[in-house]
């Protein structure tokens, strides 16, 4: 197994299109090779090796790598990682939107922040951010209604609005906070948002399941109280309660499933009254 090393020249001012970063791309190729692949700095056609460095290690006279290593701020560079079968991107600062898109396969681990659209549309695979992520979480593009269908993402800090809106399988797991319409349209897989959830969690959501561990700064009129459950399952793990269970969103046909702190939001002390 090889491995390589991606570093930024300088500074960017405007947005790079880094779409050709990503094993898939990299394997079987000469450093030369690597080198000549094509990326865009704003409207300007660059290639890899006017914009980075590059540091690989070669067996015979091609790349093997499965690995490769974003070292720098990546935080104008978008697209890394994007539709990615196997292999492993480390990027060691922050990295900038769409990370991950339509990933299929193989791991990224960010040890910093990412931008709006990380993981959209992911359909495999793993993804984890130490630091924070922009809005639309693993969401596709607008007027597009496939989202997250596969994989897991695990966000350390906190994410913006619009997470996990229209997934369809899959966990999104934010130890942090979550802003506002998380899981938005979700159609299936499992939002964990084990900070607070801004308002409006679950709009228009027809199957899947949510959780907010810490404070749920409300609940739509359109979820009705299913009951209290000591525990929930999230990924392979069983997390210990108690919950209120939501199901909702009425308009959209009940197939959801919201589960909320009862310790952390005693104002919903309101919904005992209404569970059979």
């Amino acid at each position: 197994m090889g491995a390589i090393t991606i570093t930024p020249r300088h500074a960017f001012r405007v947005p790079v299109n880094g779409e050709c970063i990503c094993p898939d791309n990299f394997v079987s190729k000469t450093i030369d090779e690597i080198s000549q692949l094509q990326v865009w700095e704003g409207n300007r056609r660059r290639v890899l090796s006017e914009l980075f460095t590059l540091d690989g290690e070669e067996v015979g006279d091609e790349l093997t790598a499965t690995s490769l290593r974003l070292v720098g701020d990546f935080g104008k560079v978008r697209l890394v990682g994007a539709r990615m079968t196997g292999g492993e991107v480390f990027v060691d600062g922050n990295v900038g939107m769409h990370l991950g898109e339509e990933m299929k396969g193989g791991k990224i681990r960010v040890v910093g922040d990412a931008g709006s659209w990380a993981g959209s549309a992911m359909k495999g695979g793993t993804i984890l951010v130490k630091g924070n992520t922009g809005d639309y979480l693993a969401a596709p593009y607008r007027g597009v209604s496939e989202g997250m269908k596969g994989g897991s993402i695990t966000v350390d800090g906190d994410t913006g609005n619009e997470a996990g809106c229209y997934m369809a399988g899959g966990l999104i797991r934010v130890r942090g906070s979550a802003g506002l319409y998380a899981g938005i349209h979700m159609k299936g897989g499992v939002l964990c948002i084990e900070g607070d959830a801004g308002e409006r969690v679950g709009a228009e959501m027809t199957g899947g399941r949510i959780a907010v561990l810490r404070k749920a700064h409300s609940v739509l009129p359109g979820f009705v109280v299913d009951g209290v459950r000591s525990s929930i399952r999230v990924g392979e793990e069983r997390l210990t309660g108690p919950f209120y269970a939501f199901k909702g969103d009425v308009t959209e046909g009940w197939n959801g499933t919201l589960f909320i702190s009862i310790k952390n939001n005693p104002e919903l002390e309101v919904y005992e009254s209404r569970i059979a």
